[in-house]
């Protein structure tokens, strides 16, 4: 067992030290930031430490690496996008009902951890959820407003709820 935990260290190791720089680079060259490029490649790198994956048995690394960093990569660009929309959205408020920045950290919070939550779900089921939640649409309200059918937005409300309830379970 420490054998083997010592291999994969090694295995990690020499992954790092190979590919880090090469996958800043490929990073900087997608993001405005060096500093953003370094912290994404940091993030894949404990990624490729917290899966599951041996190392060791990778056949192209290169090509894992960048499926993780690709992936991290859409989540920084939407995280920034939601961001910037909740800013743009408080600039319209006037001065006297501007929230501190602890409340408007806190909001940001909340709204990344309701975006994860909910990635990976099909945009109508995501639309749908949201506007129940959210805007406290009933489903036949969400079903004009979508396009469809109410019987569609029961569906979509049922794989919403399921989806939610999956992710907080793993």
């Amino acid at each position: 067992m420490l054998e083997r935990a010592n291999s994969d260290a090694q295995a990690f190791h020499h992954l790092y030290q190979g590919n880090r720089s090469w996958l800043e680079q490929w990073l900087s060259r997608r993001l405005s930031s060096r500093h953003d490029a370094a912290d994404l490649s940091q993030d894949t790198f404990m990624k490729v430490l917290a899966g599951s994956q041996r190392i060791a048995d990778l056949k192209e690394p290169r090509a894992y690496l960048l499926t993780i960093g690709k992936r991290l990569l859409v989540n920084f660009h939407k995280r920034n996008s939601l961001e910037k929309a909740y800013l743009d959205a408080l600039e319209h408020l006037p001065p006297a009902c501007a929230p501190s920045p602890e409340h408007r950290w806190q909001v940001l919070q909340t709204l990344h951890a309701l975006d994860e939550l909910l990635d990976g779900l099909p945009d109508r089921a995501r639309s749908a959820f949201l506007l129940s939640q959210l805007e406290g649409l009933g489903y036949r309200d969400i079903a004009e407003r979508l396009g469809v059918t109410e019987r569609s937005v029961k569906r979509y409300m049922a794989l919403a709820y399921e989806h939610c309830l999956l992710v907080e379970l793993c």
